[in-house]
């Protein structure tokens, strides 16, 4: 097994036809068909089914895919290093919704003003896409306040952040005092899509005590969460720090239940393998941790 194989193997993975996986890495279609056969009769596996001229990863070639990307992800690593002898100034920063828009860009200021010379490249989605990317080596490091739920993940806490239920001044519950959890049986929600709605501890607090919410919306994007409760369509549950002005605006109520809070952590992850480079522990540094 060689780097070359591998990256034929990750190739087909991803494309899903030799056809393709040829074509992007500009090799002919033999040589790859050769690779992955060689590959499989090397260690006695199977790393794909074949069906109908369509290629399906087995369980077997998706453990070895998740290796892979680790691999190439240091090999290439390796590579900048030397051929910028050992300057790499380069991070990949992946953050979620609520950190990347209350957060990040007083961190990525104090980055480039102490490092003007390193590049930052920055990605921001839900926390399960995040973990992805940290999983497959695109990205280096992420701040997320989402569950996190691959072993190979290290993760630090950051700080603290408030999840809050919020309606629109109008809304019934906002009159309503010494509400209960068992008032929001039925009540309509605007929630956020799948790979960051999983993960909402507020959402786990919910089922576990049994209280079923209508979610009339789904929706990717924070603003329209927030705009979309403001005109009265439902409730939300948000990060307070996303919703600071609109509630000091008072275009926003927060509604209290009597005796819970709900707080979660903000914390930097990163793959327990990851080689910590300057730029990645200056980082980390500035968010108040220790790697």
């Amino acid at each position: 097994m060689t780097i070359r194989t591998l990256k034929i193997f990750v190739a087909v993975a991803e494309e899903k036809t030799m056809h393709a996986a040829a074509k992007r890495l500009f090799i002919s279609q033999p040589s790859v068909s050769q690779a992955i056969t060689e590959l499989e009769k090397e260690y006695n596996i199977k790393l794909f089914e074949r069906l109908s001229q369509r290629l399906y990863i087995t369980d077997t070639g998706q453990k070895l895919l998740n290796y892979a990307y680790h691999l190439l992800g240091t090999y290439d690593e390796i590579h900048d290093f030397l051929t910028s002898q050992g300057n790499l100034n380069r991070l990949r920063i992946g953050s979620s919704v609520s950190v990347g828009t209350c957060m990040l860009n007083d961190i990525i200021h104090q980055m480039q003003s102490k490092n003007p010379n390193t590049e930052l490249y920055v990605t921001i989605d839900n926390t399960s896409e995040i973990e992805n990317l940290i999983l497959n080596n695109s990205v280096d490091v992420g701040l997320v306040e989402g569950l996190i739920t691959s072993p190979d993940i290290l993760c630090q806490k950051v700080c603290e952040d408030e999840l809050i239920i919020v309606a629109a001044p109008h809304h019934p519950l906002t009159h309503k005092t010494n509400l209960h959890i068992e008032d929001l049986s039925n009540q309509t929600f605007i929630s956020r899509e799948s790979g960051s709605n999983d993960r909402n501890q507020f959402d786990y607090f919910l089922r576990e005590h049994h209280i079923k919410i209508k979610k009339s919306w789904v929706c990717t994007n924070t603003q329209a969460i927030k705009n979309a409760v403001i005109h009265g369509n439902g409730l939300a549950i948000l990060s307070r720090m996303l919703v600071q002005t609109e509630l000091q605006e008072g275009s926003l109520i927060h509604v209290h239940l009597e005796n819970i809070c709900i707080k979660r952590d903000i914390r930097l992850i990163y793959h327990k393998d990851k080689y910590l480079s300057h730029e990645l522990l200056h980082f980390a540094a500035i968010c108040g941790v220790t790697l």
